[in-house]
């Protein structure tokens, strides 16, 4: 298992997506909150400053980093429902890891991830198969589906969730 991808990379094309995995990622999406605050609801302050892998983000950090990378979904989802083809913004993720707030308590960004989760999910639900078909343009990836930045982000949130579950077991 690899310590900085402990569930794999994200894969998939656009040929591979369907109605079945678009409900599944949206379900994932949806309980992802619920997940994510039962996996850090006993973690001591000192274990949420321990970073999750040499070298990588604190624990607290990567909460943080959560409700910056959805927040950020969110909005592009819905930039891509509005208007045609548009090029989003990137961020400088690793740069935003070092702000002050990123010291704040994780529960500011639970709660923002509840929030957020409930209107995209709320979004997500309502679209056609052809919404899933609306596209941004990323500047580093090109363009992208709706379908697959819902599975993508349904990976992202797995993908961090493993990262803290598996650190939090003892493994290094």
């Amino acid at each position: 298992m690899s310590i900085q991808y402990p569930i794999g990379e994200f894969s998939v094309c656009e040929e591979e997506i369907n109605e079945n995995k678009i409900n599944t990622w949206i379900m994932e999406i949806e309980k992802f909150p619920r997940l994510l605050r039962k996996v850090v609801e006993e973690l001591t302050e000192d274990e949420l400053n321990i970073p999750y892998r040499t070298g990588g983000w604190t624990v607290r950090q990567l909460i943080h980093h959560l409700a910056d990378s959805h927040l950020n979904a969110y909005l592009r989802v819905k930039l891509a429902l509005t208007e045609e083809n548009p090029m989003i913004k990137d961020y400088q993720q690793d740069q935003w890891a070092r702000l002050e707030d990123y010291h704040l308590p994780i529960e500011v960004s639970l709660s923002m991830i509840e929030t957020v989760h409930l209107r995209w999910t709320v979004v997500l639900k309502s679209l056609s198969i052809h919404d899933w078909e609306r596209t941004f343009v990323h500047p580093e990836s090109g363009q992208i589906s709706i379908g697959k930045a819902i599975g993508m982000y349904a990976w992202h949130g797995r993908h961090h969730l493993a990262h803290i579950t598996t650190k939090h077991k003892g493994e290094k």
